[in-house]
């Protein structure tokens, strides 16, 4: 499928692993332009190597204002037409087992930079009246998972932020979009697995058998599938999907809605 955005310019937040880097290959497959964001350099530079006319990087953290004013001021003059909002997770926890010290590092890593760089960005997609933004967040959103009720709050404010947004711009051909991934085969899966571990008293791979256990596909998800939908979601041909949240999760989530 041609997906319209050959030679498009795209950001992608985390674009050096996991669903970040899974969007990155899945937009230059489609011949876009993307510029990453990371903290580490490596893995921005063994981007640049493999594909040197389609991806150019920002070395930062995403969730500063440093780094967020580089991506604004870079996205109006690359003339971007989406982005990926992407970075990782706090800690897995038990409600019991946090402080308010964690809800405040929850805040700022999962809700206040995304409202900053949303805020900052709009503007740029109003201009050219036309727009794309997709949040990475977590099917937690949909049904709460053990562990995760720093992620789950936190997430459920942005859906929230990106659901009002979605309608308060309706009509500019600018539209927002949530991918909430289940249990995915990435690095972040296993902090999850040694926090069961901790507690079931079983070795990493029984906890890891028995997390996949209670999925109803039996199997962790792909990143790079996950990807696909994201490249679709910041392409052309979603201009009649805003304020949707797509859960990619095996049939774990148990809601209708």
């Amino acid at each position: 499928m041609d997906l319209q955005i050959k030679k498009h310019t795209f950001i992608v937040c985390g674009a050096t692993a996991g669903f970040g880097l899974a969007t990155t290959k899945a937009l230059m497959n489609e011949g876009a332009y993307v510029i990453g964001i990371a903290r580490q350099q490596e893995g921005l530079d063994k981007l640049k190597s493999q594909n040197k006319k389609l991806f150019t990087s920002i070395k930062g953290d995403i969730t500063t204002s440093e780094t967020i004013n580089k991506v604004v001021s870079l996205a109006v003059d690359k003339d971007i037409s989406g982005i990926l909002v992407n970075a990782g997770g706090p800690p897995a926890k038990l409600f019991e087992e946090t402080r308010l010290s964690d809800w405040d590092d929850a805040y700022r890593n999962i809700l206040r930079w995304k409202v900053e760089l949303t805020q900052k960005l709009l503007p740029h997609f109003k201009n050219k009246q036309y727009g794309r933004f997709v949040y990475i967040e977590s099917s937690s959103v949909k049904q709460p998972y053990e562990n995760l009720v720093l992620s789950t709050s936190l997430r459920l404010a942005v859906v929230g932020m990106m659901k009002t947004v979605s309608q308060e711009v309706s009509g500019q051909n600018i539209c927002f979009n949530t991918i909430a991934p289940g249990s995915h085969d990435t690095a972040a899966i296993n902090r999850l697995i040694e926090k069961k571990r901790q507690t079931s008293g079983q070795d990493f791979e029984s906890t890891k058998a028995s997390f996949i256990d209670v999925i109803p596909a039996k199997q962790l998800g792909n990143p790079e599938y996950l990807g696909n939908l994201a490249a679709w979601l910041l392409s052309p041909m979603a201009e009649f999907v805003t304020g949707q949240v797509y859960a990619l999760e095996g049939g774990a989530v148990k809601s209708t809605l």
